[in-house]
């Protein structure tokens, strides 16, 4: 009697604990897969809410209740936020056919948003449910680990043209507010890992009923799937990893190499080196907006801070193409080219949540990295990350299983690993060399803006730039993403796709395994067809994930610094059955950017053992913009943001266009005109032959820093209609209104050569 009194006491103090809510999650003593060992515990509960975002119909939304730690007896119980899109209004559980098997999706980031991408997702894979999951402490979680405090002291370092190395001070001093605001509002971060958002999935798929589902992740968030795929190998039907983000790999220690590796293939090796030690040493400042008042704002980037941001526009498939011209543009000392990159920068500092991205790599990435000084280039991403975490004290994670290394070798790193944070920040700070991007990610993107610079979409996952449409650099880089995003700037497919990439914006310019990547020497000038791989090691950690039946398809980028494709290539070769698909011409968060991407990824899921290709993977999006290939110029960017400048050239077509219709009517009337019908014939063809130039451009995003070589010789169109127009405006008989053509002529010249392709 005294055993059961004792247990209706904990009974009574834990329905106590959870009062106000719909329903209770149990507390659960252990780690963070004792939650959901099957038939020990019951279902964490739901709660239904209204949708926070625009979704297709007949999709529902909700939060599933859990432990915010499921190791500690009695943890508080937080939110995690997901939607449901129901195809058919199947009861879930219901057996069916084998396509017919629901998804779950996450974005990256870490601290990408994920439920923007509903409808994306629904579009993609018609005919099965399908499940999209925030992260915990995500922006459509309570709590929502949001730290503004940090993108202000990012943006302070940015005030300076110093490198970043030595202002670390500002960042720390913020990022410090964030964490004693969080903690005040007793939020417990060690709460907010990959294992406890893999244990999320996993109660999910319970809570909601179905049988076995496909497991969906994105850059960061591929982590948490591969977790979750160990702890729940009967519930997992296969797992799709894009943009994978190897478990053993040191981010932050190989991304520079990365970089440098993805730099090779596009053959840009020497004017990347260029370029960035040239803004080493002269920085250049660049007029923009605060993201977070909107306010213009003056920065300064170095040539590490400028590597950061373009290793987190690669993320992005419509700005690869430009890459070249535009780095060898920057080595030229062309660095006004930069400015549509820097200014879609600050949305994958807005696409993540950096509280929650922080909790995540302070306690599971920057542990296992050394950030060594003499990194080149020396990205913004390692140098502020350290510095915040070392600045956090969270502990290190333990290493842990999953589907691709089911058996790890389970190592404590914990307060030596901070303990060397904290000294590889000093020594970077005492050495006075760093680098200062516009993302701590990067993607997001999201991913990080951005990563992912504040570019996402990131970029993180995360990534945005997470990470960058508006929304996709956020998946990521998040979308993007994070962001550019995101989900993503000017490039992905949505905004939120920024958010989701973007991976956005943490995840900015970070990469895995630079040293598996490809000799520059077989890469540098040629985009190679995608591969197909298909892994057929015997290790013993490839045959227990095999004996887990749970298939895998892995998805790559050609040209993604953040997550390399031969680094995932690596992680999966162990593991039998396991397929990769390489992606000619695409970089970061393959299925936001690519329609190939998704048709493959909706092949497997419908048929996960057929090795048939739906479409090519090898064949990249667009052609690439090689140097000479544009006339290099800013002034089409400068009018999408002010377009006061269009007034001299549609002046000038309207008065050809009037020119031409009354020549034509003094022709017919026998009284002359033939000069002014010449003249405006000339400013008519013009304007014709310009905009069939333009519209043949494929990847609009070229404009941006460049226009067809084509137009300087249209130009000379206009040299003619001015000259016959002026000689007609000085004949004897001319009117006096004759000279309208003239001076209209002579200003659109001066318009065209000495501005817009100045």
């Amino acid at each position: 009697m005294r055993g059961a009194a004792v247990a209706a006491f904990v009974a009574a103090l834990m329905l106590m604990e959870g009062a106000g809510s719909a329903a209770v999650a149990a507390p659960v003593s252990g780690r963070p897969e004792a939650a959901t060992a099957s038939g020990k515990t019951r279902t964490a509960p739901v709660e239904e809410r209204p949708c926070p975002v625009t979704v297709p119909a007949g999709t529902t939304c909700g939060y599933l209740l859990v432990p915010e730690r499921r190791d500690v007896p009695n943890s508080r119980t937080i939110k995690v936020g997901y939607a449901v899109h129901r195809a058919g209004g199947e009861t879930p559980g219901q057996a069916g056919p084998q396509d017919a098997d629901p998804v779950v999706y996450m974005s990256g980031g870490p601290g990408s948003a994920s439920l923007q991408l509903t409808g994306l997702l629904t579009q993609m894979l018609p005919g099965r449910d399908v499940v999209v999951l925030e992260q915990r402490g995500g922006r459509y979680s309570e709590p929502r680990l949001s730290c503004p405090e940090i993108v202000e002291g990012i943006v302070d370092t940015l005030r300076t043209p110093g490198p970043t190395a030595d202002e670390t001070a500002a960042v720390v001093r913020r990022a410090g507010a964030c964490q004693s605001r969080l903690e005040s509002e007793h939020i417990d971060l060690r709460g907010y890992r990959t294992a406890e958002i893999a244990a999320d999935v996993v109660d999910l798929r319970a809570a909601l009923g179905y049988r076995r589902w496909y497991l969906f992740g994105v850059s960061y968030s591929t982590r948490p799937m591969l977790r979750a795929a160990a702890l729940d190998p009967q519930g997992s039907r296969g797992v799709v990893l894009d943009s994978l983000l190897p478990p053993r790999a040191r981010w932050y220690d190989e991304s520079p190499g990365s970089l440098m590796a993805t730099m090779a293939k596009l053959g840009l090796t020497n004017r990347f080196d260029a370029a960035v030690a040239a803004l080493n040493a002269h920085p250049a400042a660049y007029d923009t907006r605060d993201p977070l008042t909107r306010k213009r704002l003056t920065v300064w980037l170095n040539g590490d801070d400028v590597a950061t941001l373009l290793a987190e526009a690669l993320h992005e498939t419509d700005v690869i193409p430009i890459m070249p011209a535009l780095v060898d543009g920057l080595a030229a000392g062309r660095t006004e080219l930069l400015q549509p990159l820097v200014d879609q920068a600050g949305d994958g500092l807005t696409s993540h949540e950096w509280g929650l991205y922080y909790a995540v790599q302070c306690q599971d990435e920057t542990p296992g990295n050394s950030f060594p000084g003499s990194a080149h280039p020396r990205l913004f991403t390692g140098v502020v990350d350290a510095a915040v975490c070392g600045a956090w004290g969270l502990p290190a994670s333990r290493t842990e299983p999953d589907a691709l290394t089911p058996d790890p070798a389970v190592t404590a790193v914990g307060a030596d690993a901070t303990i060397a944070g904290r000294s590889a920040v000093r020594d970077a700070n005492t050495r006075g060399t760093g680098t200062r991007g516009t993302t701590t990610e990067a993607r997001a993107t999201g991913s990080a803006a951005a990563r992912s610079a504040p570019v996402g979409s990131a970029t993180t996952g995360n990534t945005a730039t997470g990470n960058t449409t508006a929304a996709g650099r956020a998946a990521g880089r998040t979308t993007a993403g994070n962001a550019t995003a995101g989900n993503t700037a000017a490039r992905n497919t949505t905004a939120a796709g920024r958010a989701a990439g973007r991976t956005t914006a943490g995840n900015t310019a970070a990469g895995n395994t630079a040293t598996r990547n490809a000799p520059a020497a077989d890469t540098a000038t040629r985009d190679t067809a995608a591969r197909d791989t298909t892994a057929g090691s015997t290790t013993s950690e490839g045959r227990a994930a095999a004996a887990s039946g749970v298939p895998i398809l892995a998805l790559g980028g050609r040209y993604d610094p953040t997550t390399p494709p031969e680094a995932a290539r690596e992680a999966v070769s162990a593991v039998p059955g396991a397929r990769f698909v390489e992606f000619a011409g695409v970089g970061h968060a393959v299925f936001l950017s690519s329609e190939c991407g998704r048709r493959t990824i909706a092949a497997f899921l419908a048929d996960p053992a057929s090795a048939t290709r739906p479409c090519d993977p090898g064949a990249a999006p667009y052609a690439m913009v090689r140097p000479g290939d544009l006339l290099l110029t800013s002034s089409v960017y400068r009018m999408l943001r002010s377009p006061v400048p269009l007034v001299i050239p549609a002046a000038f077509l309207l008065v050809a266009a009037v020119q031409l219709l009354m020549g034509l009517v003094s022709l017919l009337r026998r009284r002359g005109g033939g000069l002014s019908a010449l003249a405006g014939l000339a400013g008519v063809v013009l304007g014709a032959l310009s905009a069939l130039s333009l519209s043949a451009v494929a990847d609009p995003v070229v404009l941006a820093i460049g226009v067809p070589p084509a137009l300087a010789w249209f130009g000379l169109l206009a040299v003619v209609c001015t000259v016959l127009s002026v000689i007609e405006a000085f004949r004897l008989t001319a009117g006096a209104a004759r000279i309208v053509p003239a001076l209209t002529g002579m200003a659109f010249v001066a318009w065209l050569y000495g501005w817009l392709l100045a």
